[in-house]
This record gives structure tokens, C-alpha cells and sequence, in this order.
């Protein structure tokens, strides 16, 4: 600190014949009133994860030098913005997530009855979400509020997909005397394509986005309709092979 007290020293003291020099040096700091003073300070991008650890040492440092019975100290600056921002949008995508994941539970519980089912319906609806995060994190897409929205709207795309394939295998399963192997075949063959042409229209649909002057809407569009192509192949390759692992373990009923 002495060689910031050697820069300021001469226009703390008002040398050089020019009177206003600390009067000029206090109101770029302070408002007219004198009731509130600011100090900015310029440093290099450090990521949101060093940044609280920095703003801590700040605020333990702020206390020992001002009297906090005296004085109100508050962060403030585009880091600060931005850390708070990011926390924003990651606690919603968490929120959101969460929320989906837990009516999606619910409805299939309440559906089919089987825990089984349930975690067979998950996994092949888990992965399109980890794939497309993986994606974002290879090509550089930061969380925004724009991309947050592509995994609840997918997940909530995908899931009916997973819902109306366990439905007609349901139905399906007494019709072949509880015979799965055959039942699963059957059932890729009457909904597969109807799954296939309606997950087609809607990746069309969002595509559209793609041809936005926004990039978030670009994001938008392309990360869903990779979301919602990765889901259907899972839908339709993965959930099979869980029901087929299924029962091996608990027989030819669910």
C-alpha cells in the first residue's frame, strides 16, 4: 500500500498550486450529498467460481477497516450482477428439473402402478438431458435463460413419448399370452412409427428457431430438437432392452 499512498499523497495534500485537486479526487468518489462514497475497482475475469471466494475476502477485509455500527459497505459492479445472475439461472434450471421430475414421477406411478416402470421410463429420458448438457459444455453454450428452458420443454416432450410406448404395451401384453419379446416387437411396430413421424414434426418445428437472428433462440431451437431426436432413439432402442432386462427378473406380468 506505499505506493498508493506515495500516487495519492500529492493530491491528498493539495500540492502544485492547485487548490481543487482533493476536491476533485473526493466527488469522483463521493456524491454530492457526501452520504454515500464509491470505490471501483477494474480486475480480469477470474470465473464464477473464484469470484465469491474473492468478494468473502473483500467483505472480511471491508469490516476491519470501516466500523459497521457506522457504516453500511454494499458489492455492487457487473461481477457482482453477473455472479448473481448465474446463481439465478442455475437454482432455476435445479428448480425446474426438480419439478418435472417429480410430477413426471407422480403421473407414472399413478399410471402403470410398478416402481419399476418407473425407473425403466426414467433412464431412457435421463439421457437425452446429460447428452445435450454435454454438447453445450464441448461446443461453449453457457447457461442463459434462453437454453435453461431446453430441458424442462424437452424432458416434458419426451416423457409422452416414453408414456404412450408403455401404454400400448400394456395393452398389448395380455393379447400375446404375456409373451414380451413378442409384445415388445409388436408394439415398436404400431406406435414406433407414429413416434417417429410426430418427434419428426416437432424437431422440425424447432429447427425454425435456427433460422432466428437472436442466438438464444438459435440455441433454443437446436439444442431441443437434438434433446428431443436423442430421446426418441432412446425411447425406442433403450426402453425396449429395460422392459426386456425387466422381465428376466420378475416374470412375463407388470
Amino acid at each position: 500500500y506505499d505506493g498508493d499512498m506515495l500516487f495519492l499523497g500529492p493530491y491528498l495534500r493539495g500540492q502544485g498550486g492547485s487548490k481543487g485537486n482533493l476536491q476533485k479526487l473526493l466527488s469522483s468518489f463521493m456524491d454530492s450529498t457526501r452520504q454515500m462514497a464509491r470505490i471501483s475497482v477494474n480486475m480480469k475475469d477470474i470465473g464464477s467460481k473464484q469470484l465469491p471466494l474473492l468478494l468473502d475476502t473483500f467483505a472480511a477485509k471491508s469490516t476491519e477497516i470501516f466500523d459497521t455500527a457506522s457504516y453500511r459497505i454494499t458489492f455492487t459492479g457487473s461481477s457482482v450482477t453477473f455472479l448473481e445472475g448465474s446463481r439465478f439461472i442455475i437454482n432455476g434450471l435445479k428448480d425446474s428439473i426438480l419439478w418435472a421430475f417429480v410430477l413426471i414421477t407422480l403421473c407414472m406411478l399413478y399410471l402403470f402402478r410398478s416402481l419399476r416402470i418407473l425407473i425403466c421410463s426414467i433412464i431412457p429420458n435421463i439421457v437425452p438431458l446429460v447428452f445435450t448438457a454435454g454438447v453445450m459444455g464441448w461446443v461453449g453454450i453457457p447457461l442463459k435463460p434462453s437454453t435453461v428452458l431446453v430441458f424442462s420443454v424437452a424432458l416434458g416432450i419426451a416423457i409422452d413419448v416414453t408414456i404412450r410406448f408403455l401404454i400400448n404395451y400394456k395393452q398389448e401384453l395380455p393379447e400375446h399370452h404375456h409373451n414380451v419379446r413378442l409384445t415388445l416387437v409388436q408394439t415398436i411396430h404400431h406406435t414406433g412409427i407414429s413416434i417417429i413421424y410426430t418427434s419428426l414434426v416437432l424437431i422440425a418445428g424447432f429447427i425454425i428457431f435456427c433460422f432466428s437472428g437472436f442466438g438464444g433462440t438459435q440455441s433454443l431451437g437446436w439444442l431441443t430438437s437434438l434433446t428431443l431426436l436423442v430421446g426418441t432413439i432412446t425411447n425406442l432402442v433403450l426402453l425396449p432392452v429395460l422392459l426386456g432386462h425387466l422381465h428376466k427378473h420378475r416374470g412375463d406380468k407388470i
